[in-house]
């Protein structure tokens, strides 16, 4: 493979992941201000679909196609700015895959307010928060990679 393509599909991998992950963002808190459970039990029924359909496509594909633009260019991957984004990568899978469980059961606790005709349970406004908490590190994480990826400093 040529260096052209496995960075244009590395770039796009980072666009996916950086994308969706402030769209669900987005439509997670725009549909959590509602306070309303059937809005909020489809809204984040999309995010966990959206969530395994593409953030977890691109996670799966980011390091292999990383790893093979350090091999095509001689970047070593312990050192230096490649390094740091691993480990950012890495910080950034571990806050993430608890998100996702937490994305999972805020849909399952919404479906069953919105299916029994109830409010929100104080257990969805717990994980909401720890959701909400979760992203800005993680945001801010991926956001570093970019910068790092763009502008490869001398570390």
């Amino acid at each position: 493979m040529t260096y052209e393509v496995l960075l244009f599909v590395h770039v796009i991998g980072a666009m996916v992941l950086l994308g969706t992950g402030a769209g669900i963002a987005f439509f997670m808190v725009m549909s959590n201000r509602s306070k309303d459970p059937y809005l909020i039990a489809h809204v984040a029924g999309v995010v966990v679909l959206a969530d395994t359909l593409f953030t977890a496509t691109a996670a799966i594909f980011q390091p292999v196609t990383g790893y093979l633009l350090a091999r095509e260019v001689g970047w070593p991957l312990l050192e230096g700015w490649v390094a740091l984004s691993l480990l950012l990568y890495v910080f950034v899978g571990a806050v993430w895959l608890p998100v996702v469980w937490i994305q999972i059961r805020m849909r399952d606790l919404a479906i069953n307010a919105r299916d029994s005709g109830q409010d929100l349970p104080p257990a969805y406004h717990r994980l909401y928060r720890i959701w909400f908490a979760c992203g800005f590190p993680a945001f801010a994480a991926v956001l570093a990679i970019v910068w790092l990826m763009l502008t490869k400093p001398a570390l």
